[in-house]
């Protein structure tokens, strides 16, 4: 099949990108990387000691973030639909969040252990109908903030990736009720074009009404 303009032009695009060109040299999986430590630079998430979850962890690059950060001190369980090479400190399990014998196994990895940071950078399979998409966004995001309000201690974070659109306010009011402070994340590494931001939720509090 022949490339259309789109496609040759996103190649363009991504072999010409200064975080692409930096991932390679860094040793990171993605360009993704210098979204979380952009915000982590700001808001301090990681700290030595930590329990963190990655939710839709495929390539690595936030755990490989998240591990560096940890200093060897601490654990990330990880989680995505999709196959993901060892990164090391990290336990890996492959699965669809959105089922309940997956989220089983998290949770059994969790072995009772409160989180401190549950860090989300999932998106769906796209559909190319933007409702569609935008519904199933919102779908695993909400999961993700239902997992983190079960699983945080008081006063743990969650960021997660968010496109704007429906169902956004909803979420950020969701946020509000569970967390003292939220926060919205647009880092240099994300596009311009893309309507990708991150929430970040600070200070999960101790009684959720």
């Amino acid at each position: 099949m022949k490339r259309s303009k789109t496609s040759k032009g996103w190649m363009q695009e991504h072999v010409n990108d200064e975080y692409v060109k930096r991932a390679q040299r860094d040793g990171y999986r993605a360009r993704a990387a210098y979204k979380l430590i952009e915000i982590d630079d700001r808001d301090h998430l990681i700290k030595p000691g930590m329990t963190i979850v990655d939710l839709g962890s495929a390539p690595g690059s936030w755990s490989q973030v998240a591990v560096q950060r940890l200093k060897g001190q601490g654990k990330v369980i990880a989680l995505d639909l999709l196959e993901m090479q060892p990164v090391a400190g990290v336990q890996f399990i492959q699965g669809d969040f959105r089922e309940q014998s997956v989220l089983d196994q998290l949770e059994a990895a969790l072995a009772g252990m409160p989180v401190d940071l549950v860090i989300a950078d999932m998106a769906p399979n796209i559909s190319g109908i933007s409702d569609v998409d935008q519904a199933n966004a919102m779908y695993l995001t909400e999961l993700a903030l239902e997992f983190s309000y079960k699983w945080l201690k008081p006063g743990g974070q969650f960021l997660v990736k968010v496109f704007n659109g429906s169902g956004f306010e909803e979420i950020v009011r969701n946020m509000r009720q569970g967390f003292d402070k939220v926060a919205t994340r647009k880092p240099k590494a994300s596009r311009d074009r893309s309507s990708e931001v991150y929430l970040l939720g600070s200070g999960r509090r101790q009684n959720l009404s």
